[in-house]
Order: C-alpha cells, then structure tokens, then sequence
C-alpha cells in the first residue's frame, strides 16, 4: 500500500505542518542566515513551539547510504535552529508505506533509530521525549518535608506555599528555562506559561491577575534571590517530577498528594481551613458512583480536590482524546468565594491536566442561572463551618441573629445547592452539629431537606480528618435529589471512623501501613449492599427530629472489645478531668 505526501501530512498533524516554499515543503536556507549548501530543502516539516518538537520527512523510493545522510543533514539544520529541539526524523517510501524511524534528542548528532514500522502521529512522537517517570510515593514523601524546609530557609510563608510549588511545578512540567535567569526574568517565563494554559478558560483573565499577584507579584516571591529561585526550580525537577508518572493513575494520586501535602500547610497557619483529604474524597467519589455520563458541581470547591478527583475517575472511562477533552470542558464545574484559594483551584486543577476547567470565583448564592443551566446531575461539597455573613444573602444572614457565624453549620448552602440542581446525587461533608437535634435552626433545615430529597446515608467519619487544619469532626451526608424522603424509608449509617492513618509531624495524616485501600472497600461494600454489621454499620428510618448518626443506632461488637479498649477510655477521662475540673 502506497503512502503519499497528503497521507502522510494527514496521519502526523495538519496543525503541525510548517512550510515556508512551494508544495508544502520548507527550506532552511529561509530560516538560516548564513550560506547554504547542499541539502537544505526538506520535503515535510512539522514543529510545536510549545514542547520544542520537530518531526522531519524526507520521501525516497529506496533507502540508501546517501538518503540517510540527507536526512541527517537536515537534522543537522534543525538542530543549528534551536539546539534543545527534539527531533524525529523520518525516511518515507512513497511507493508503499514502508519508513526508518530515528530519534534524535539533546542536540544528539547520530540519534537512536527506532523499531516503528507505520507512521504515528505528531502527539505520539512528543511522547518519546517525555520521561517514563517511576511512580515513587516514599521518595515524594520526603522530598516534600525537604522542599518544604528550603521553602521555609527562603521565607516563603506557609499560606503561599502551596500556590507556589503548584505554580513552579506547572511551569516546570512546560519546560521552563530558568538556569542562569533572573528572579524577573524566571516569573516572566512562568506567566507567559500560564497565559498559554488558561487560553480558552473560563475567567481566565481573572485567574491569571490571582496566581500574578497572590504569588509571582508576592513579595516573597519577587524578592527571591534568583540563585535561589534556581535551587528550588532544580529541587523540584530533580527530587519530585521524576518520582510521579502523572500519565498513569497512581501517578495522578500521587500528584494529588503532593498538592494537597502543601495545603496541609496552609491548614496548619488557619486552624479553620477544612481542606478535604485526598483520600476522603475518591471515597465519596466512588461512593457517588462517578460515570462517563457524570457531570459534576463543587460550589464551595476550595483546591479543587472533589473536582480532580472525580475528573480523574471519569477519564478512566473515556477511550479516545476527544472523550477526555469533552469532560475537561463540559463535565466539570467549580465556584470559590475566597480569592486565594480560587488561585488554589486553579492550580490545581492546571497541575492534573484541565486547563479550561469551568471554575468560577464568586459566591454560590449569586450563580443559580449558571447551576441550573449546566444540568449538573452530581454535587460533591465540603462548606464552610463557620461562614460569615458577607459571604450568604441576605435572608440567609438573618438567621445568625447576634451570631457573628453560620448557625447551621453550612447546611444552608447544601440545602440552596440541593433545591438549585434537584436531580441526581449530592454527597456533603458537614460537621457532626449537623447530624445532631440540639438546634432548632439545623433540625428546621434537616427537614426543608427531607421535605424535597430523600437522605440515603449518612458516614461518620475520622475524628481527626482534618489534621493539621481545622478540629470539626466531620460526618458525610448522601442524598437523592428531587425525590421527597419516603416515611418509610431506611436510611444507612457507617461508622467509619477509622481509616487507618496516622499522625505524622510535618506531613499531617498518612496512610503508614497502606491499610486504605483494603478500608475503603468495606466501607463501600457495607453501603452499596446496604450491610448491617456490629459497630459498622446500620440502617434506620428516621425523621427530621432524629439524630442523623451512626452513633445514634450502632450496636455495640464486644467481640472486639478488649482491656486496652477500657484503659484507653479511662485515660481519656482522665485527662479531661485534669484539664477542666479544678483540683
């Protein structure tokens, strides 16, 4: 089967073609100051600026000695252009489809000669010059406390550094140069990077003007000695990037860790930041029963972690590129209220591959039109405990009467959001207030709720979730929109409070023993079979007036139960008599 130029052009890219003579054909001596001789008319140039690529085709009906070195010579060409461009360049039979493949990358003069039998296209190409990363969650993990302190030597403060290794991470991964360069000249380099990425997104003016000055206009940041600015650009190339292999899934969890390792930091300055746990949230996700038809809505979205979370798990759904492009653009929607975490999601987002992600800075309360129009049929959403009143409606804002906070505990914006959608599933972290009947304000919410949708679970979850950030102890809340809540119906309630992390200084709660995933099973074993066992779980048909607890109905396995069980508690008294009641 023959292969002609117009096919071949086809198969690699049209979008990549660059010609600069007749018949689609490109000259170097155009380009070139200098005197050519020789071979310097190639017959197929295709190039992307942005990864620094080019492929080059050179049509032949036999393959000798001397093709060979015509082609060669053309690298030779390409590479006096712009010595870092990787090439791929190709001898093409015309009289069948026949090709000899080499790969020629670090200015390299013989270059590599490949196996490929069939022409591929331009993005598969640029994929042989990306490292195959090896997915190393340890080496990350201490890689991070040690950025982390050289971050800290340098004075980037806590709240900033998140946005900050986010933002240099991106830059990196879009090749930024940095050796040799400027403090001036480095935070040029990485604005132009992500103007090229927020092209096409969605208040892209705004994003760009938050991660310019929350971060690169900082004075932290602007004032950065470039020797060290270059330190810390090289640390992270060095001691994170090859240790994550963001094309694969582990790789994308792990990227997701090592975002949300420097937001821990954040918590730990703002004892009142909530930020989910990456962990948490592919629970809730899965427990959601995320699909490829899902269209998800965070509208207190903070870094964005249900939002990457479920993009993740829907795109392992989707086979070709314009399955994962659709739901980047149209399946996924996010507001954030507060500007620098706006600038978080953002990032974050940018860091797991959605440039164009449908995130939105504003309140929630002033986005109803926009919910209601992006048929969203899935809301994951974690809101604020202890909102102000500058940040609901008015009517809202009545409630607090002499409160200066939320009294319901921010079951007034799950109940807006659940009204707003009205179809489909909402899965909400609220904290344990919310489960309780202590408060008339939170019981008449639990029952404007039940009124329009049906509670389908409640998980109690780790006492400790949030550490080192906010101390709530948080319960997990299912429902079904738009279908009134059934008298009759029974609600299921997992105890799951343990999920096997621990406490580590510096790095806030990690999974040490890599007990999670056998965990996260149960737990959504016991909830999809809707499973009653001994101190997990239980179903109950409850009313408004109910608390809306597992710990309300558990009973109790005294199989389990042991003498540890009882020291453990008494201690607990213990301590609690010594700090409150006077001696």
């Amino acid at each position: 089967m023959s292969m002609d130029r117009i096919d071949m052009i086809h198969t690699v890219g049209r979008q990549f073609l660059v010609s600069n003579i007749e018949n689609n054909e490109f000259s170097y001596q155009q380009v070139i100051d200098r005197s050519l001789s020789g071979h310097y008319k190639l017959d197929i140039r295709f190039f992307d600026e942005h990864s620094e690529t080019a492929v080059l085709i050179e049509t032949k009906r036999r393959f000798t000695n001397a093709d060979k070195e015509q082609l060669f010579a053309y690298v030779a060409l390409e590479q006096e252009l712009n010595s870092e461009t990787n090439i791929i360049a190709i001898l093409a039979n015309t009289d069948n489809d026949q090709i000899k493949v080499w790969k020629f990358s670090n200015n390299e003069a013989s270059g590599l000669e490949l196996a490929d039998s069939k022409l591929k296209s331009f993005e598969e190409y640029k994929m042989l010059f990306i490292p195959q990363n090896i997915n190393d969650r340890n080496a990350v993990l201490e890689n991070t406390s040690k950025l982390n302190k050289i971050l800290h030597d340098n004075g980037i403060p806590e709240k900033l550094r998140s946005q900050f290794v986010g933002t240099c991470l991106l830059a990196l991964k879009e090749r930024l140069k940095f050796k040799g360069l400027s403090t001036s000249q480095i935070n040029a380099g990485i604005k132009e990077i992500l103007a090229s990425m927020l092209h096409d997104s969605l208040d892209r003016a705004k994003k760009l003007l938050v991660l310019q000055n929350n971060i690169l206009e900082s004075q932290s940041v602007s004032t950065l000695r470039s020797d060290e600015y270059q330190k810390i650009l090289l640390f992270i190339k060095k001691n994170i990037l090859p240790y994550i292999n963001e094309y694969t899934t582990e790789g994308h969890d792990i990227l997701s860790y090592f975002f949300t390792t420097f937001n821990k930091y954040v918590a730990r300055e703002d004892k009142n930041q909530a930020f989910t746990p990456n962990h948490i949230a592919h629970f809730m996700c899965k427990a959601a029963g995320i699909h490829r038809n899902i269209r998800i809505l965070d509208p207190t979205c903070g870094s964005g972690t249900f939002l990457v979370q479920a993009m993740s798990q829907i795109l392992k759904e989707c086979e070709t590129a314009s399955e994962k492009k659709h739901v980047k653009e149209h399946q996924i929607y996010g507001i954030e209220f507060d500007e620098n975490v706006y600038g978080l999601a953002t990032t974050n987002m940018l860091i797991h591959g959605d440039g164009n992600s449908n995130i939105q800075a504003g309140s929630c309360f002033d986005k109803k039109q926009w919910i209601e129009s992006s048929d969203i049929n899935l809301v994951l959403m974690n809101p604020p405990y202890n909102a102000s009143k500058n940040q609901v409606p008015t009517p809202y804002a009545r409630l607090f009467g002499s409160k200066s906070t939320d009294p319901t505990k921010g079951l007034g914006f799950v109940q807006y959001i659940a009204d707003a959608v009205n179809h489909g599933k909402l899965l909400t972290l609220l904290p344990m207030a919310c489960a309780l009947t202590s408060s008339s304000i939170i019981t008449d919410f639990k029952e404007k709720m039940l009124q329009k949708h049906t509670l389908d679970a409640v998980f109690s979850l780790p006492p400790d979730m949030f550490y080192p950030g906010a101390s709530a102890v948080a319960i997990c809340m299912v429902f079904n929109l738009g279908q009134p809540h059934p008298s009759n119906f029974e609600t299921f309630f997992g105890y799951y409070r343990v999920d096997g992390f621990e406490k580590r200084k510096g790095v806030g709660r990690v999974d040490i023993n890599e007990v999670w995933d056998s965990i996260e099973s149960e737990w959504l074993s016991l909830y999809r079979h809707r499973l009653e066992m001994p101190g997990k779980s239980v179903n109950r048909v409850i009313t408004s007036k109910d608390e809306w607890c597992a710990e309300a109905y558990m009973e109790t396995d005294y199989s389990v139960l042991s003498d540890n069980n009882f020291i453990s508690v008494m201690k607990s008294y213990a301590a609690y008599l010594t700090k409150n009641e006077p001696l």
